[in-house]
């Protein structure tokens, strides 16, 4: 992105942070595109046939982010951060109501970034996923957000470290501890 546009969106979101529903409202256009961006990497892990599109799931996380009053955005990469959780969020719902639905059959599998797990094209339940990201979450908080803002939201460790408020090296560490931890979770979940 460039740094005109990074510096605008970061000026959009404090004015928004400071109660600017203008600001709020100018911000979709800027953001639009990189939103879409993100919601088709979330997309392109799950099931082919899968029916959610990317503008519907760019448009529920834009209205759940736009929901908050006054939000208190660190910067653009803590705005994405956010977004990416909130599809994360979408996403899990929209498998559960299926699983729901079809009383557990056809549950929907999400090809995990290769980086993620070893560098196998492993295939995992997003339930399952969710769940266990969930049990690191109360293991490690620090250790599920790296993951949550790596993974899901496409962030660099750069960006992590600074959404965070921590050192890239401290992101890195945690980085390659969480995602063994959550392999080896993944694959205990799914000897069961």
């Amino acid at each position: 992105m460039r740094a005109d546009v990074s510096t605008q969106i970061n000026k959009l979101l404090a004015d928004w942070g400071q109660g600017n529903e203008e600001a709020r409202d100018a911000l979709i256009p800027v953001v639009y595109d990189e939103l879409r961006k993100l919601a088709r990497h979330h997309l392109r892990r799950e099931r082919p046939d899968h029916t959610l599109q990317s503008a519907a799931l760019v448009n529920e996380a834009y209205l759940r982010l736009v929901g908050k009053k006054a939000p208190q955005w660190q910067n653009r990469a803590h705005f994405f951060g956010v977004a990416a959780r909130m599809m994360r969020h979408i996403l899990v719902d929209h498998a559960r109501n299926r699983m729901a639905a079809k009383r557990g059959a056809g549950v929907p599998k999400l090809a995990l970034d290769p980086e993620l797990i070893a560098a196998q094209k492993a295939e995992i339940d997003l339930v399952a996923l969710d769940q266990a990201l969930e049990k690191l979450v109360a293991l490690d908080a620090q250790q599920s957000q790296v993951i949550e803002l790596r993974f899901f939201g496409g962030l660099s460790i750069e960006e992590t470290a600074v959404v965070m408020g921590i050192s890239a090296a401290t992101v890195k560490r945690e980085w390659t501890t969480a995602r063994a931890w959550l392999y080896r979770e993944l694959k205990k979940d799914a000897e069961k």
